[in-house]
């Protein structure tokens, strides 16, 4: 298959925030490989929404060791799309993984020692076909490894080549502290972490983003839909063929689908029925409201959920009635 021609106007209509105080900017609306580009998947319908997140100015695609299923195979589906459609365009794309969950059998395949760190972005290059990859990720803290360890062998990973940047996921205001101040002193700073955050998780509104702000990293959210909660798809309160909670993979259930999240959305989508948006993009303008939110970062099983996500775009700002209501509708989900 030729090389894709990618729409010349791609770059005019996305917005482009910066990592906190780093020189590196990213897409308010960036593509995660979590689900749908794996083995069991159809690398065609793969293509097609890579392709379409490209056309709109996506240009930062997440992965990790273990995405697919099978574990790894996320990585190699984006690999054959990297050299089939993507190729001429490398310099302009910002390709990220991660690793930090279980990988292969014995001591050294999880966590976050030097060793895996190091051996396991190594076999991610391999399955991309890349030299290097422009942010690495340590996907979640390790209770055991020394902290020191584990940012020493982030920073190994950028004076080698390998990365660009570093980044943090999952971890803590308190460990994100610490984390970003050795990474500093090793002269290698953290530019981003990426933490779960949507209208039904909201730790890190306590102290991690103010953490970040005064650490000068940006922030991407993972998860900024609920795994689909927070989409049409569940309005009725029954569970589709072919949706994120109908399938083996993943960790939304059909159990997760209770009759007050369903009326939590339905009135959702009322507010963003008033907005002249739909449910998705008024969750992801509201999650892009902070400061010190770079990007969120979406999943998609096919073109048109990408083309809804970046629509988000076209109304981020928010009237304070409107807010004083979605606050409300929260509070009182969060008690139930």
């Amino acid at each position: 298959m030729p090389s894709h021609q990618p729409n010349p106007s791609r770059y005019e209509s996305m917005d482009y925030r910066r990592c906190g105080r780093s020189g590196l900017k990213l897409p308010a609306v960036s593509l995660g490989l979590w689900h749908n580009f794996g083995g069991v998947d159809t690398l065609e319908n793969a293509r097609a929404i890579v392709r379409t997140a490209f056309d709109l100015g996506i240009t930062h695609f997440d992965l990790a060791n273990n995405y697919g299923p099978p574990p790894g195979s996320a990585e190699e589906t984006f690999g054959t799309l990297l050299r089939t459609d993507l190729k001429a365009h490398r310099d302009e794309l910002i390709i990220s993984s991660k690793a930090g969950h279980a990988m292969w059998p014995g001591p050294y395949g999880d966590w976050g020692s030097r060793k895996y760190l190091v051996a396991s972005l190594d076999q991610s290059l391999q399955r991309m076909g890349l030299d290097y990859v422009d942010i690495f990720y340590h996907h979640r803290p390790d209770p055991e490894t020394p902290l020191e360890e584990t940012m020493a062998a982030l920073a190994h990973i950028v004076q080698s080549g390998r990365a660009l940047y570093v980044g943090l996921s999952n971890y803590p205001a308190d460990l994100t502290h610490r984390a970003a101040t050795l990474l500093r002193e090793m002269r290698t700073p953290c530019v981003i972490h990426q933490p779960r955050y949507n209208m039904l998780d909201r730790w890190i509104e306590k102290d991690l983003l103010s953490t970040l702000r005064d650490d000068g990293v940006g922030c991407i959210a993972y998860s900024p839909l609920a795994q689909g909660l927070l989409t049409d798809r569940y309005l009725g309160g029954h569970v589709p063929a072919g949706s994120r909670a109908a399938g083996a993979v993943g960790f939304l259930k059909a159990e997760h689908i209770t009759p007050e999240r369903v009326q939590l959305a339905n009135v959702l989508n009322e507010i963003a029925a008033s907005r002249g948006q739909k449910l998705v993009q008024l969750a992801l303008a509201w999650v892009l409201r902070h400061s010190e939110m770079t990007s969120v970062l979406i999943g998609a099983s096919r073109e048109s959920q990408v083309r809804d996500a970046v629509g988000a775009l076209d109304r981020l700002s928010f009237e304070v009635d409107e807010m004083q209501a979605i606050e409300r509708l929260l509070e009182i989900a969060g008690r139930s």
